[in-house]
């Protein structure tokens, strides 16, 4: 039986993926900026296909595109586009962001991203695993040379990535050309550290706007800023 995740207008079959839906990717997809109406959006790294399907629900006429190497994933990602509502707008390229650079010319109104976490030479035992959670696969520096280029001269890209690398993320994005615009920083409850930071940069240099997130008050009692966040796609939010 296909392990099922299913959201209010969509569902995510996740057998073949070896990252499975989780609390980042959605966060993403919930707090992208869609408020300058992109008609192109760009997901690196898609997995699943979770938040390329948040950002189809979201945005009602834009063209989704994403791009996976790990042909598990990859075939996961399709199936799930297809199965989808929004089917004639969304579309998942076979590829490495490098490759996928060199061959496109097309640029993006938004780009978004949950990249691999950790660089840590530690292995679960599973390759695939490994390969979607150790940043090697997709390094900072790389992907953000990448999004310089990919990217609309008003396009805003979106980014997660732990709060330990957000100062070293901004740097090497700022080497690139883009700079912070918004910068939300998560914590699970308000008494624990940061654990992630949502990241929006853009082409243009200015002052960030700053903001904190807390995810729950209790186990499973969840913020009112969580749930305004992500109530359009939680089941029970």
């Amino acid at each position: 039986m296909s392990k099922v995740f299913n959201f209010k207008q969509f569902a995510v079959i996740q057998d073949g993926c070896a990252m499975k839906v989780g609390t980042d990717g959605v966060l993403l997809g919930s707090w992208a900026n869609i408020a300058h109406q992109p008609q192109t959006i760009l997901d690196i790294g898609s997995g699943t296909g979770v938040i390329a399907l948040q950002m189809a629900q979201r945005c009602g006429d834009a063209d989704v595109e994403a791009i996976e190497i790990e042909e598990n994933a990859f075939e996961t990602c399709v199936l799930n586009f297809e199965n989808s509502p929004w089917s004639d707008r969304l579309f998942c390229y076979h590829a490495g962001l490098d490759e996928f650079v060199d061959e496109l010319e097309d640029t993006y109104d938004l780009i978004v991203s949950n990249p691999p976490f950790y660089a840590e030479n530690m292995s679960s035992g599973n390759p695939e695993r490994d390969a979607a959670r150790q940043n090697q696969s997709l390094p900072f520096e790389e992907l953000a040379e990448a999004v310089a280029k990919l990217l609309s001269p008003a396009g805003k890209f979106n980014v997660v990535v732990p709060f330990s690398a957000e100062e070293e993320f901004i740097a090497l994005a700022q080497s690139s050309g883009l700079f912070p615009h918004r910068i939300t920083r998560v914590r699970g409850r308000k008494e624990l550290p940061f654990k992630r930071s949502l990241l929006e940069f853009g082409f243009e240099s200015v002052t960030p706007t700053g903001e904190e997130l807390v995810i729950e008050i209790a186990r499973h009692e969840y913020t009112p800023e969580y749930v305004a966040l992500t109530q359009d796609f939680y089941l029970k939010m």
